[in-house]
């Protein structure tokens, strides 16, 4: 696509999704700086997208945004430590290398068995890659929530697959955000695993 295009297909992009794309950005940006608010802005832009991803007949993506809207009430309850009063305050943590593996494969598994099931008529890889995206995003939806480091390893990979799964379906400022997420999520990784580095004196002093 030349310059030309791209810039005529950005002047195309509706009003709802530029909304949507400002508010997601929010969300990350926020969600990079471990700051409570960014579950407001996660719960604002998923209503936005619900209506955006239906529209495009991607099922999972939409199906996806009611999930988002109920992790993003129960991730601002959880980083406000009200699971207990032991996680006020919660720090990042870290999971070992086969309790990624395992969540691998079950994702994996639910992808494929949700693509065969669909009956969305949209083209096999496309549905089978709105499958894999939308069940690799509830677990690192979670991931964020439970404040796992490795959460931003899942949304490179995620992000980077659904830009593509979305400029395929007409949604140009929606697959430029998920590039910015991407890179964005290199940043995230960086940042949580240096607040785990900055609690180990502390942790060991005490």
């Amino acid at each position: 696509m030349s310059l030309r295009q791209l810039l005529d297909a950005a002047a195309a992009v509706s009003p709802a999704e530029w909304t949507g794309v400002g508010l997601a950005l929010a969300y990350l940006v926020l969600a990079v700086r471990q700051h409570i608010a960014c579950w407001l802005f996660a719960a604002s832009s998923s209503v936005i997208f619900l209506w955006l991803f239906a529209r495009a007949d991607l099922l999972m993506q939409s199906a996806l945004q009611v999930f988002y809207i109920a992790m993003a009430a129960y991730g601002w309850y959880s980083w406000r430590g009200g699971l207990s009063a032991a996680q006020a305050s919660q720090p990042v943590v870290r999971w070992p290398v086969k309790r990624h593996l395992a969540a691998a494969g079950g994702i994996a598994l639910l992808s494929a068995a949700s693509g065969w099931l669909s009956n969305s008529e949209t083209a096999a890889a496309v549905r089978y890659i709105d499958s894999l995206t939308a069940w690799g995003s509830v677990f690192a939806t979670w991931l964020v929530a439970r404040k796992v480091l490795e959460n931003w390893l899942y949304w490179i990979v995620l992000d980077s697959l659904a830009a593509g799964l979305y400029w395929s379906q007409g949604l140009i400022a929606t697959a430029l955000l998920f590039v910015l997420y991407a890179a964005i999520a290199v940043q995230g990784y960086r940042s949580w695993r240096s607040s785990i580095a900055a609690s180990q004196p502390r942790a060991a002093a005490a």
